[in-house]
C-alpha cells in the first residue's frame, strides 16, 4: 500500500498538485511523515485537486521507500500537474542549494515543512523551503534564510539572524542575538552563547560547529570549531 494521495474524482493535470521530498536517506524518512500529514489535512479540505506524495532522488534505485513512490527528479519535473511543490532534505548545504536552483528554474515551488509539534512565536520571518522537525522552536524576531534545516530538539531564540542554506542538527541550542552566515552547520547538541543587540556572536559563512561544541565567540568563516569552549580544530 502506497501514500500516494488521491482524493479527487478528477484526475486531470489541471486539477492534479504533487509533492516531491528531495532526498531518501535517514533525514528524509524522518520528515516525510509529517508531510503526509500535512497533505492528508489539505486533501480533506479541497476534495476538488488530486494530490500526489512523492520520495525524489538524483539516481533512485528502487521504486518505493516506506511505502511511498520513489522517482527521480527528472521524472518529478516531468510530471503533468496543476502544481507542483519541492523541499529538500539532504543535509549537504550546497547539494541543497544546487538542487534548489535546479528545481526553481523549472517552474517548481518550494514548501515549508513544519512539525505539527513545533511551535513558531511571533514576528519571525523565515525564508522559503525551512524544514522545522519535532519539538523545534522559533522563539520571536529571528529572521531565518532560504531551506533552513532544524532537526530535532533544535531552537532558534529571539532576535537572531540566520542565513541561506544554514543546518542545525539535534538538540542545538541557539540563543539570542546570534548571526549565522550562509552554508554554515551546527552539530548536535551545540550551544552557542547569547551575543548583544550592540554585538550579536557571529558563526561565519560555511563553518561548522562541531557536536557537544559551546560556543562563547565569534567562529571565522570556513572554521571548524570544537570543545568547551569551542576552539578551531586542529586537523593535524
Amino acid at each position: 500500500m502506497t501514500h500516494t494521495l488521491t482524493h479527487s474524482k478528477n484526475s486531470t493535470n489541471q486539477s492534479k498538485t504533487v509533492f516531491g521530498l528531495i532526498g531518501a536517506g535517514g533525514f528524509a524518512r524522518e520528515v516525510m511523515p509529517f508531510l503526509s500529514e500535512y497533505i492528508s489535512i489539505a486533501t480533506q479540505a479541497n476534495i476538488e485537486t488530486t494530490y500526489q506524495i512523492f520520495f525524489v532522488e538524483t539516481s533512485p534505485t528502487q521504486k518505493e521507500i516506506n511505502g511511498y513512490p520513489l522517482i527521480s527528479i527528472k521524472e518529478f519535473l516531468a510530471i503533468e500537474c496543476y502544481e507542483r511543490f519541492f523541499n529538500i532534505a539532504i543535509g549537504d548545504s550546497k547539494v541543497r542549494e544546487r538542487i534548489a536552483k535546479q528545481c526553481i528554474e523549472s517552474g517548481a515551488k518550494p514548501m515549508t515543512i513544519q512539525s505539527p509539534n513545533s511551535i513558531v512565536y511571533d514576528c519571525n520571518e523565515i525564508g522559503e523551503g525551512a524544514i522545522l522537525c519535532a519539538h523545534t522552536m522559533i522563539t520571536s524576531n529571528a529572521k531565518i534564510g532560504k531551506f533552513f534545516h532544524s532537526n530535532i530538539y533544535s531552537y532558534v531564540a529571539h532576535d537572531c539572524v540566520i542565513g541561506d542554506y544554514v543546518t542545525f542538527a539535534p538538540n542545538v541550542h541557539c540563543n539570542g542575538n546570534v548571526h549565522i552566515q550562509n552554508h554554515a552547520y551546527i552539530g548536535t547538541d551545540a550551544i552557542i552563547k547569547e551575543g548583544s543587540m550592540s554585538k550579536p556572536l557571529v558563526i561565519g559563512e560555511g563553518a561548522v560547529v562541531g557536536m557537544g561544541a559551546v560556543v562563547t565567540k565569534d567562529v571565522p568563516p570556513y572554521t571548524t570549531v570544537v570543545g568547551n569552549p569551542a576552539k578551531p580544530h586542529n586537523k593535524s
